[in-house]
């Protein structure tokens, strides 16, 4: 029996982990059938109620899974953020601190790689705002995950395309440059913010950016596929 339920709580994980929730459900939900006491399975569970909206189920899951390991920091990770989302921020608050204090306790530690699942969660949720067009909500979620990670770049970029799709260009070069001032040699930065400049007509300044990559790197595809297009008649915008 051990040995079943371990295999499919490897399949449900890698289903989950590739975000195909429609598979991992079914067979988390046989689990909880079998009476299981793993808490990966109800945090797992609850991660997929809230992303189909079903916030109070989630939330009851989620603490089932603190009922089993009160130090299980993705499932208080997740609890918390949903409340958060919700409003019930000193809710949340706590929820979070309760489950740390069980964890220093437990190991004599604090987790020190919260702050980065903290912001991996707040970007997850930005993912699904993103996907739904609410940009407000995405753009708050990913200036959350901004502040926790070391991550900065890459969520820089992100944070950057929402200020697009909000209409809010000129706030997204503001941000792009500075990246690039701190990173001069991050050529994702110089390729979105070309594409940028080229989208709002300002060719000498798109160009200079991807002229700029290849200097660095001569042969550097996509800087080259732009800068050829910018030369072509008739192409009015690209996309990154």
């Amino acid at each position: 029996m051990k040995s079943l339920n371990d295999d499919m709580l490897s399949e449900a994980r890698e289903y989950f982990i590739d975000g195909n929730y429609k598979m991992a459900e079914p067979i988390l939900s046989q689990m909880l059938l079998q009476n299981t006491r793993n808490p990966e399975v109800y945090q797992m569970l609850a991660t997929i109620y809230y992303d189909k909206g079903q916030f109070s189920k989630a939330i009851k899951t989620f603490k089932r899974a603190l009922e089993i390991d009160p130090t299980y920091t993705d499932a208080s990770v997740g609890l918390s953020i949903i409340l958060n989302d919700l409003g019930k921020y000193e809710e949340g608050k706590q929820v979070f601190v309760e489950a740390q204090t069980q964890l220093e306790k437990k190991t004599g530690k604090n987790d020190p790689f919260i702050d980065e699942k903290l912001s991996s969660k707040h970007e997850e949720l930005a993912d699904l705002y993103f996907q739904y067009k609410r940009f407000n909500e995405a753009l708050e979620q990913l200036l959350k995950a901004q502040k926790l990670s070391t991550r900065k770049s890459e969520i820089t970029m992100r944070i950057a395309e929402v200020y697009v799709q909000l209409g809010q260009t000129e706030r997204a070069v503001k941000d792009l440059r500075a990246l690039i001032r701190e990173y001069p040699h991050f050529i994702p930065a110089r390729l979105k913010l070309g594409v940028i400049y080229y989208n709002s007509n300002n060719i000498a300044e798109a160009t200079e950016q991807w002229e700029n990559i290849l200097m660095r790197d001569p042969q550097h595809p996509e800087a080259l596929r732009y800068l050829k297009m910018a030369q072509a008649a008739g192409i009015t915008s690209i996309e990154l």
